[in-house]
């Protein structure tokens, strides 16, 4: 069930057609606002957050194709399904609204029926896309009011998302995969809600057994976030993220490449991290010192020394400015 009525732009710089599609939209009990060129349309789409767009190709200035493209690649509304509507019939001007992000297509002149079936499909879609982004939300939020109840630890996770974005960005991965990367980073440590909180806030060295509750914690992450397929290409990273570039990590005791990217990345972050806060244990190392031991490593130690390489950089560049 919906809290409010599903909202559809209608962009079209033929006044007609705005009209009847408004008519038969409104008709079904759908919200419309509406736009008469790409421009406005397309700062609609930015801050009014429809559901779904109905998007004429054959506009002066700004056309469908160019709207679409850059809707699809703003991470605000990439999610938002996009009708284009178009009195083009050729294949190549198909291949082309594919290739800009369309999701689907109808000719003009259009049939209701046939309009009023694929808005319908497409609102499903958005409105199960909708409600996974709610259950990561909520996995989220979990995530960092588990950590903000530890004095030692809040902040952690969000330190390390930044930071592992920050890695991320400067190795040339795409906007994308510093998104899950961030995301991974959030919740690379919500495993820890099945580690005790005696062990997590001992002051002395680890036992055994307490060691391997703590060690556990990124298996238990993983397993936490395993019901979210739309989690599923992060839950990697945040299984991995304890592992060592020289096969001496945990859980499965990968090497080099076999470690996960997202994980070798949130590794470095979460370590440093570490490094330079005060824990039960110890009291924060100096920046200057943190980066030494990351320097010092050889090629088969602990991490990836491509990225270490660039995380040098990023730190001393902040330490800098």
């Amino acid at each position: 069930m919906h809290n409010r009525r599903q909202r559809i732009l209608v962009i079209d710089d033929n006044i007609t057609n705005v009209e009847l599609l408004e008519a038969y939209l409104c008709a079904a009990d759908y919200e419309v606002i509406t736009a008469y060129n790409g421009h406005s349309g397309l700062e609609m789409a930015i801050t009014e957050a429809p559901d779904l767009l109905l998007l004429d190709i054959m506009m002066p200035g700004l056309d469908g194709y160019q709207v679409c493209t850059q809707l699809k690649n703003n991470e605000k509304t990439r999610f938002i399904p996009i009708i284009m509507i178009t009195a083009l019939t050729e294949i190549e001007d198909k291949i082309k609204g594919l290739n800009a992000g369309a999701d689907d297509f109808l000719s003009k002149p259009f049939n209701k029926h046939e309009l009023m079936a694929r808005v319908r499909s497409l609102l499903r879609i958005k409105s199960l896309h909708d409600d996974l982004d709610s259950s990561e939300d909520i996995i989220l939020t979990l995530a960092l009011a588990l950590e903000a109840k530890d004095p030692y630890t809040k902040g952690h996770s969000e330190r390390v998302a930044a930071l592992a974005t920050d890695l991320a960005k400067a190795v040339g991965l795409s906007d994308r995969a510093q998104d899950r990367i961030h995301k991974a980073g959030i919740l690379h440590d919500i495993g820890k809600i099945g580690v005790s909180g005696k062990v997590l806030s001992k002051k002395g060295a680890l036992q055994g057994d307490e060691y391997e509750d703590v060690i556990a914690h990124p298996s238990i992450g993983a397993t936490i976030c395993q019901p979210l397929k739309s989690l599923s290409d992060i839950i990697p990273m945040i299984k991995h993220h304890h592992e060592r570039y020289d096969g001496n990590g945990k859980p499965d005791g990968l090497m080099g490449e076999e470690i996960p990217l997202g994980a070798r990345i949130i590794s470095i972050a979460d370590t440093y991290d570490a490094m330079t806060s005060t824990r039960p244990y110890r009291k924060a190392m100096q920046k200057e010192m943190a980066l030494s031991i990351f320097e010092s490593e050889t090629n088969n130690g602990q991490w990836d020394q491509e990225l270490v390489k660039h995380f040098i950089k990023i730190i001393a560049k902040q330490t800098s400015s």
